[in-house]
């Protein structure tokens, strides 16, 4: 299994490929999934050869997105890993578990197995974090850019119904982010409230 080439590989074509107007879903993002999901990984006691599949899941989780629609990126991923990684030593049953993955961080979320779980967690691990408010208007500015939403009021009521559906799976986040999470889900609410109905 050469992970290393298919790391390469995805990251070449997705600079690339991926539009401008990805203001969350570009690079970035990817590379922030793939840290988170070496941490949880470590946390998560995972061994090596699924911590490779987790890894490179994460590379390959977004890259849907290099046909630029929101819409079924996740099964655009998995053709993708389909199509390539058998070229990079990956077999059958390791493209499978990795399309599973892919496909499990979907919304609403549905992970199966802990390396959904961890997948699922690191893909949304900033709703956890201190830089919450900073990469939420990455996002708004994208939903906007491709006409998914409106306004400002329209995406903060996005928010407090997404954070209280949400819910964090592994052991990991469920310490190490829900806290903040409910914090910030808080302060949604309380400003929603002030908007006009």
């Amino acid at each position: 299994m050469n992970y290393r080439g298919a790391k390469q590989y995805i990251l070449d074509r997705m600079s690339r490929e991926l539009s401008g107007h990805l203001a969350y879903h570009g690079l970035h993002h990817t590379l922030d999934v793939l840290a988170m999901s070496v941490e949880l990984c470590e946390s998560e006691g995972v061994g090596a050869h699924d911590t490779v599949l987790v890894k490179t899941a994460a590379l390959y989780h977004d890259c849907g997105f290099v046909k630029d629609k929101h819409a079924g990126h996740e099964l655009e991923g998995c053709r993708i890993v389909q199509d390539q990684l058998p070229l990079y030593g990956y077999s059958d049953t390791d493209i499978e578990t990795i399309c599973g993955m892919i496909m499990a961080t979907k919304i609403p979320q549905s992970p199966k197995s802990l390396l959904e779980e961890i997948i699922c967690d690191a893909d949304l691990d900033y709703l956890g974090r201190p830089d919450f408010f900073k990469i939420g208007e990455t996002l708004f500015h994208e939903l906007h850019a491709y006409h998914l939403i409106d306004n400002e009021q329209a995406w903060n009521r996005l928010q407090v119904s997404f954070l209280s559906a949400h819910r964090f799976h592994t052991q990991t986040n469920i310490r190490r982010r829900e806290p903040a999470k409910q914090e910030y889900l808080l302060a949604l609410k309380g400003l929603v409230a002030t908007y006009e109905v």
